[in-house]
């Protein structure tokens, strides 16, 4: 993730502690940090969204993790004291336990956030999910009326969505938007924008496309759109700030993200650029995200390095706990993860901010050449831009 707010206007965020090693609580660095765990509870739901990374529709699937399973789950990941727990499904309010195992996540002093459609939470569900403690909700928004009901399968899904942001707001639960940018949204970006000032949105998320699952069919944006994307937000976030309302804007699944803001800042404040350079060097970006910084555990117990990576399995929490997965005998794959400047090719390998974006998003570069280590297909920066500096001088 990188957080816009932070890097480009300098507002202290939260998690700045995890991301950038600011504050109290940080790791010593980027690489030791234990991973944040997005867990999928279940895989049914009640939408059918072009996108969905795990093709999830509206029947049972059998195999997910019983409760008992469920509970050993929760003990391993208190005990191994992660950073926080991402409820997430196919749609994990539609799991028949969902509010009983979050309850025990925060009996046992886990940081719960959810992943959400939105369109079962109701204002009953919304103050059982604040009364529980969750830190923040997710709500998925990807476009504007007839754009989300398109992109997530049924009429009516938009409405049900703006009712779940209204609802967790009434009751003073922390909310935010995800977003999924893609030829199918691009084009109504600044009406959300102007949908999460208007409905007074806490945070935002705009997640880059990762083509897997049912996503894997959709057209990638292109790199002179995501750049006017990005800069566009970069407007908006800098506006909120100036105007006395800043919010916690990020954007996900793209590393690169960091080192176009940082050559946005050399033009318009040059010692800005340094210190968030300082910053992303610290993070790390690619190089400490999937398979340090963050993991997954799907809905039949598999881990996998993020969700987005469900074709490598490190192993299964029915046979072994995740902690001991995450960190138990050499496994050639997520080390080599962990290590990857060491394999990375082409653009990637020779690139000027390979330190700061530690090559792209691994899995997008896999699902979309067969190839894990080649250039990340999404990186929008010119071969101008990543050349060394001695290279642009000549």
């Amino acid at each position: 993730m990188i957080n816009l707010t932070r890097l480009y206007c300098d507002e202290s965020q939260p998690m700045d502690s995890l991301r950038y090693g600011r504050g109290h609580g940080s790791p010593n660095s980027a690489a030791e940090r234990k991973p944040i765990v997005v867990w999928n509870i279940t895989r049914r739901c009640n939408l059918k969204c072009i996108h969905c990374y795990s093709d999830s529709d509206a029947k049972e699937y059998p195999g997910e993790l019983n409760w008992d399973q469920c509970v050993s789950v929760i003990d391993d990941l208190a005990q191994f004291q992660i950073p926080a727990l991402l409820l997430s499904g196919g749609e994990p309010t539609i799991h028949p336990r969902f509010f009983d195992l979050a309850a025990y996540a925060r009996s046992k002093g886990l940081r719960l956030t959810l992943s959400t459609n939105g369109t079962l939470i109701d204002e009953e569900k919304a103050a059982r999910i604040k009364e529980l403690g969750f830190s923040y909700v997710g709500i998925s928004l990807d476009g504007i009326g007839a754009t989300h009901d398109h992109f997530r399968g049924k009429q009516g899904a938009f409405d049900k969505a703006v009712g779940a942001f209204r609802n967790c707001k009434k009751v003073g639960q922390k909310v935010g938007l995800r977003l999924t940018l893609s030829r199918h949204n691009i084009d109504d970006l600044d009406q959300i924008l102007d949908f999460i000032e208007r409905e007074d949105i806490e945070r935002v998320c705009f997640y880059h496309l990762v083509p897997s699952g049912r996503g894997s069919g959709l057209v990638a944006v292109p790199h002179e759109d995501t750049r006017d994307a990005v800069n566009r937000i970069l407007d908006r976030t800098a506006k909120w700030v100036a105007d006395g309302r800043p919010r916690e804007v990020l954007t996900v699944d793209q590393p690169v993200d960091g080192a176009y803001l940082y050559l946005r800042l050399l033009k318009e404040n040059p010692e800005r650029a340094q210190q968030v350079i300082d910053l992303l060097r610290w993070n790390g970006g690619g190089n400490n995200s999937s398979g340090t910084g963050i993991g997954n555990i799907d809905t039949q117990g598999n881990v996998h390095p993020d969700q987005f990576w469900q074709s490598l399995n490190l192993g299964n929490v029915k046979e072994r706990p995740f902690s001991e997965i995450w960190r138990g005998k050499k496994d050639d794959a997520l080390d080599a993860l962990r290590n990857r400047k060491l394999h990375l090719k082409g653009r990637c390998h020779d690139c000027r901010f390979l330190d700061i974006c530690g090559g792209g998003f691994r899995v997008r570069a896999l699902n979309s050449t067969g190839d894990m280590w080649a250039p990340d297909p999404a990186c929008y920066l010119s071969d101008a831009e990543i050349a060394p500096v001695l290279a642009q001088a000549a």
